[in-house]
């Protein structure tokens, strides 16, 4: 049964509430075409369940559109835009998220509120399946990184999400592959045995910098004037921060799938609780968050059916941005060389197997003949898959294989540099 999650306070909610569906957000429309009417109708008869989630989950999707994060919005205005300036409440958030908020007697309200809400573990959590999620995780490795990157670019073709990350730029041109990194260093960081529920612990070190970056970020598109709430609602809203979790439990379990690398229901579910929990430590508190495949994939529906492709030149920078990105470095040689442009290759497959050819129209992306890179990958995926669950150990043996080759992968492409989550860095225009 789907969560219903009380976290989100009452004034903004009341707030959400009153405010329309987005214009832009297209599902009643979609959910109500006559070929989705009959596909729906069809699933119900199959498989017993709808694909588009109940009436009252879908109203509570739609009005988180205009949900923000209060909390965090008062730790940003009162401490580190208070009178101590932002590099005081910078050395407050940085004492207390390495040795908890105990350890800051002289934290503000708003500061002491924000910690005990991301201190606290709520009691639906189940460590045990946290933990079980996070290794899914950690045995995927690489494939992670180039299943969740690429099934991202086919909601690149909406506003709402296409440009918030065109004003900020981070996701597009030249700064595309660094922005990604940084993510792959959160996504490396929060799956490590223990990390969200460690203090002190590189991942939720980063997760309280994101969520407070999203409050920076959130604000300045807001009232740019390219951003038209009537058509999208909050930039970063509950809901597009929900579909997130969305995009690292149910969407890369059923994309593996078709990589060679099944995921059993129960192992689903596991990636939905740990994705859950992570996404407490991040601010996102949706009031309906799916606990099963299938409640996951009628969540996943609701963005599907509610596109407009309106995103336009935004959404086409970022999709073309992303297997453009991978380029072997300049200066490569030998096998180095052939390693950066056998990965570089495998991200274009990627971006073409994960996209579809709507998203794709008009737009310059690879030849459709990198799809063979990750196709001829399954048969090795499946073989190594099957011998994980079936032979005693081999378990463990993949898990340290993927772990290291992640690093690896990570530590080539950064070159030494360090992945520092900016939320003061101007909008691009």
């Amino acid at each position: 049964m789907a969560v219903t999650s009380p976290g989100i306070p009452v004034d903004d909610r009341a707030a959400a509430d009153t405010q329309p569906c987005p214009t832009d957000f297209a599902y009643a429309r979609g959910s109500e075409a006559a070929t989705v009417r009959r596909l729906r109708a069809l699933a119900r008869l199959v498989l017993g369940a709808d694909l588009c989630p109940p009436d009252d989950a879908a109203r509570r999707i739609l009005a988180d559109l205009h949900a923000g994060d209060p909390v965090a919005e008062r730790f940003v205005d009162e401490v580190l835009r208070g009178p101590a300036g932002a590099r005081a409440g910078r050395a407050l958030m940085d004492r207390a998220l390495a040795e908890g908020i105990a350890a800051v007697p002289e934290a503000p309200a708003a500061m002491r509120d924000l910690f005990a809400e991301f201190e606290e573990v709520p009691a639906w959590v189940d460590r045990d399946l946290v933990e079980e999620g996070a290794a899914i995780w950690r045995r995927w490795g690489t494939t992670l990184f180039a299943v969740a990157g690429a099934t991202t670019l086919e909601i690149y073709t909406e506003s709402a999400v296409a440009l918030p990350l065109s004003l900020t730029g981070g996701y597009a041109g030249d700064k595309a592959l660094h922005r990604f990194l940084e993510t792959v260093r959160f996504w490396i960081d929060v799956s490590q045995p223990g990390a969200l529920f460690e203090i002190g612990s590189a991942g939720r070190t980063t997760a309280m910098r994101v969520r407070v970056m999203h409050v920076s970020v959130r604000r300045r598109v807001a009232t740019h004037p390219e951003w038209d709430a009537k058509r999208w609602g909050l930039p970063i809203s509950q809901t597009y921060m929900a579909l997130t979790l969305m995009g690292g439990s149910v969407g890369p379990a059923l994309a593996m799938w078709a990589l060679g690398q099944p995921t059993t229901p129960s192992e689903i579910r596991a990636l939905l609780h740990f994705q859950r929990y992570l996404g407490h430590l991040l601010g996102v508190r949706p009031r309906w968050y799916p606990e099963s495949v299938r409640e996951g994939i009628q969540m996943l529906a609701v963005p599907m059916l509610a596109r407009t492709y309106t995103a336009g030149e935004h959404g086409a920078e970022l999709i073309e941005s992303f297997p453009r990105a991978f380029a072997p470095r300049p200066g490569l040689r030998g096998i180095e060389r052939l390693q950066a442009l056998l990965d570089h290759r495998l991200m274009e497959g990627y971006s073409l197997l994960f996209t579809s050819a709507r998203a794709r129209r008009g737009l310059t992306m690879p030849p459709l003949r990198r799809l063979a890179y990750p196709l001829a990958l399954i048969p090795l995926t499946f073989a190594r898959e099957a011998a994980r669950r079936l032979i005693p150990g081999v378990d463990r043996i993949v898990e340290r294989h993927a772990c290291a080759e992640r690093e690896r992968w990570f530590a080539a492409r950064m070159g030494g540099r360090e992945a520092r989550f900016e939320a003061g860095a101007p909008l691009r225009r």
